[in-house]
């Protein structure tokens, strides 16, 4: 045992080394792109032309935040700690490196990247404005407005759109996934579905002019993403209706190592449409959600050593991960907006998820890349697919309460058909998004009977925190995760913690580095023929499991619509000596795949599936 904890110690220490490693390499990328290329001058004369036009750029995109003066003396700009921009510090700072700050932006900030929807011209004439601001006199201000020709006057885009730096607000205008203060946001238009919501994308609630839902912080069921989470889908407008489709697929090799693995070819898979319209005062989605691992996944399930839950040819799945239902999810949500910042909701699933657990960890940027499922699966989010759920909950600002009652049974060997069980479980779900990269859950829920082959009723308790930042021409996604499983009323009583930590880092655009690690109890390992091979009679002896992956993956062909990747990981362990007899020593498995799903949605992208409406900025 002592070795044992030795092994963990050091495998904690790699963790935070790692975790440390990419935070500090997210920061190097960030930093090293606000850094000047060289040390040009601005290439644009300081006419009188040039002057004028970076003064309507400024006004329409800049002075909701930095105010006419530049000193960041408006309301929203006291919100957002806009800086003044008449500081000796600021105007010292080179032409160059003033371009690429208003460029490419600041992330984590309100300051968005003025690249994508202006030309360099454009952002040059800015920048000319900006030198004249700190001497700039009212009368001076006058000759210039009025030398703004009519026809270059800001019109916000042909699309209805008016961006302005202020509605880039992270922290204030998004405020939470529904019951967001939108004013002056930047919109497609009053009656579009979709909104332009500063660095994200909206769903307008109803008809209000204020109330949306993000795009990027919905999850699994009815949890949330951090509001920064990339998102890979097609989506279209079309007869009043906003669609998307999202989906993924790893296909390769699984070789699991000891005496217990087996190497096998298989296919991890989901398909996910999604259709939102409004009807009455609020907007209703339906969703869907498919998997075809009944077919792609080897007989009896996908091979992961120390995996354990549900059930095949009547006896319990161990060292194998069970294939998701053909039908994961089939949903509707109802969200209404009240007033500015709240809203109600009511969402129905058969099959869906109840609000219990993080999101599920196929749809966590933290685990976007890894093939595998957690071990502590069972522990933390496993009642994503539940065949009757309903769930109902307010948002305020950035909090959610919601609570569910729902069939607590895990579905059974037929991965194809429809199931029907009690809807005798209950669970409660307390969310906080206090600004755009952070989410965090607890949760606690009554599962009566969830398994198929024991009569206990569980009681389940989960928290995490969730983290996404993103940077230039990349994106670092973690996520920490504590499951509490109590098992009571018939058969033996056991308590069992799962702790998952996981994190993805994007690149460089095309390049994937990823890890997990887990500490895992697990009661249902050992076989009747592995007790007397163990010297025990206790055939629910639990046991704590460590699994620590470190894996990368590579964009390596890009299409208009889709994106393929190849990548590889591998997987050490820690165990109780004790299970050296049957697992083998330091066993270590290994995964290599290829990837497909959409590419990377850019937000200035309104397109999307084919034959959908695009909207161009200049």
């Amino acid at each position: 045992m002592h070795v044992d904890r030795v092994r963990q110690a050091k495998l904690a220490s790699i963790a935070i080394v790692v975790f440390v490693m990419g935070w500090m390499f997210s920061q190097r990328l960030t930093y090293a792109n606000s850094l000047p290329s060289t040390q040009t001058k601005n290439p644009l004369p300081e006419t009188q032309a040039n002057l004028a036009l970076g003064l309507n750029h400024y006004t329409a995109h800049c002075a909701e935040c930095h105010g006419d003066s530049g000193k960041a003396d408006t309301e929203k700009g006291r919100s957002v700690g806009a800086i003044d921009l008449t500081d000796p510090i600021v105007q010292k700072s080179s032409d160059q490196e003033l371009f690429n700050g208003i460029s490419n932006g600041v992330p984590g900030t309100a300051m968005p990247a003025f690249s994508k929807t202006h030309s360099p011209t454009e952002i040059w004439q800015i920048i000319l404005f900006l030198r004249k601001l700190p001497s700039l006199s009212p009368s001076e201000r006058k000759k210039l407005e009025a030398a703004i020709p009519p026809e270059a006057a800001h019109h916000h885009h042909e699309t209805g759109q008016n961006e302005t730096m202020g509605t880039m607000d992270q922290d204030k205008s998004k405020d939470d996934m529904a019951g967001m203060d939108m004013k002056g946001t930047s919109q497609t238009s009053m009656s579009s579905l979709m909104v332009m919501m500063g660095n994200e994308m909206g769903i307008r609630l109803g008809s209000s002019k204020t109330n949306f839902i993000s795009m990027s912080t919905m999850g699994s069921g009815t949890s949330w993403l951090p509001r920064s989470t990339p998102m890979y889908m097609y989506h279209r407008e079309k007869n009043g209706w906003l669609l998307m489709f999202h989906f993924e697929a790893k296909t390769g090799v699984n070789s699991q190592g000891g005496s217990r693995g087996v190497t096998k070819a298989e296919s991890e898979n989901w398909f996910m449409p999604m259709a939102f319209h409004q009807l009455g005062p609020g907007t209703i989605e339906f969703r869907g959600m498919f998997s075809f691992e009944p077919f792609t996944f080897p007989r009896g399930g996908s091979p992961l050593l120390f995996q354990t839950g549900e059930t095949f040819e009547g006896r319990p799945l161990i060292d194998k991960q069970h294939p998701h239902d053909l039908f994961m999810e089939l949903s509707t949500t109802y969200t209404v907006p009240i007033g500015e910042h709240s809203s109600w909701f009511a969402y129905f699933g058969y099959p869906g998820e109840p609000a219990l657990g993080p999101v599920a960890f196929m749809h966590r940027a933290s685990a976007s890349e890894n093939p595998a499922a957690p071990l502590a699966h069972h522990l933390e989010d496993s009642t994503h697919i539940s065949f009757g759920v309903f769930t109902t909950g307010f948002t305020f600002h950035r909090f959610k309460a919601e609570g569910s009652i729902f069939n607590g049974r895990e579905p059974d060997e037929n991965r194809y058909n429809f199931e029907a069980h009690p809807w005798n479980s209950r669970s409660i779900r307390i969310s906080y998004a206090p600004n755009p990269n952070w989410s965090i859950q607890w949760s606690y829920g009554l599962l009566r009977k969830p398994e198929a082959l024991e009569l206990n009723d569980q009681r389940r308790m989960t928290a995490s925190v969730s983290y996404n930042r993103p940077f230039n021409r990349g994106n670092w996604a973690s996520t920490a995760i504590w499951g509490r499983t109590h098992n009571y009323n018939a058969g033996p009583v056991s308590n069992l913690n799962g702790y998952t930590g996981e994190s993805t880092v994007n690149f460089l655009d095309k390049n994937f580095l990823y890890t997990r690690f887990e500490l895992v109890d697990k009661n249902e390992l050992l076989r009747p023929e592995d007790l007397p091979v163990l010297g025990i009679s206790d055939i629910n002896k639990s046991f704590r499991i460590g699994a620590y992956t470190f894996g990368g993956s590579r964009d390596v062909l890009d299409t208009a619509k889709l994106s393929f990747a190849v990548g590889s990981d591998l997987t050490f362990y820690s165990m109780p000596s004790l299970l050296n007899r049957i697992y083998g020593n330091d066993p270590v498995s290994f995964h290599v795949f290829l990837r497909i799903r959409p590419k990377k949605m850019e937000i200035h992208d309104h397109g999307g599936m084919p034959g959908g409406d695009q909207h161009h900025h200049h």
